[in-house]
């Protein structure tokens, strides 16, 4: 065996001892992992956002232990084990990537990304929407809906076009907040959010990445405020708060 097999052979072991000899981890079902291994996801896209290799790789190891733990459940159940699951996803890697493992000659990303979606479909999913989790974070699952129908077409040609339907929803909100609904507000607000999530889709933004980072920028500085201001922040007024921001925008520089 290779470094890679033999890891991979001692994690599986690993597994199988606490399965046996530790109560928690015998304890464990897929249901009470499951917010478990949502954290871990987390934590990994924190590691991604802080470029740091070390982290990444320690959060890889989590998620592994992960995938292993239900893998070790369904083998219990006598349903299936590891060594399904990974040739299953190995055959469909390969048929799905039919310019590899195929005759078929794509000119670039697009056409791999278009001839997936086609071949998921061709697979027996009913919808192009089908593989978009209910269960993901707003902003996301608004990205991969309108990336995957891109994939066959429906999208505008010209970036100008999406950038009209910013405008055209915020004069739509504009008009619902002068009505004074509360429910076409929130309605009209949602739609605003996903033409800018289009748009930045446009602009080659993830929009969930962009906000991230913007939430961690504001942390920052209103933190800095917090720790450098002279009295209590309710004592204080916008200005004397928004002078120390402004502080903290030049120490970014």
């Amino acid at each position: 065996m290779n470094k890679k097999t033999e890891a991979f052979q001692r994690l599986l072991n690993v597994m199988d001892d606490l399965r046996e000899k530790c109560p928690w981890d015998r304890k464990q079902t897929n249901a009470s992992l499951r917010i478990l291994t949502i954290e871990e996801v987390y934590e990994l896209a924190d590691a991604i956002l802080d470029d740091s290799s070390d982290d990444i790789r320690e959060e890889i190891g989590d998620i592994m232990l992960h995938m292993v733990f239900y893998a070790k459940i369904a083998e219990e159940q006598n349903e299936w084990d590891i060594a399904d699951a990974l040739n299953q996803l190995c055959d469909k890697l390969i048929q799905r990537h039919p310019h590899i493992y195929g005759d078929l000659k794509v000119e670039d990303e697009q056409e791999v990304k278009k001839n997936w979606e086609q071949l998921k479909l061709d697979s027996g999913k009913k919808s192009i929407l089908q593989g978009v989790p209910n269960s993901l974070p707003a902003l996301v699952k608004a990205y991969r809906m309108q990336d995957k129908t891109a994939q066959v077409g429906f999208e505008w040609d010209d970036i100008s076009d999406v950038w009209n339907k910013v405008q055209e929803e915020m004069t739509e909100l504009r008009e619902a907040i002068a009505s004074g609904n509360q429910a076409e507000i929130e309605m009209e607000y949602g739609d605003l959010l996903f033409a800018l999530v289009n748009y930045g889709r446009y602009l080659k933004v993830d929009p969930e990445t962009a906000l991230e980072k913007v939430n961690r920028k504001f942390k920052t500085r209103f933190e800095y405020i917090e720790n450098h201001a002279p009295q209590p922040l309710r004592d204080m007024n916008l200005m004397e708060m928004d002078a120390l921001w402004n502080e903290a925008k030049l120490l970014e520089k």
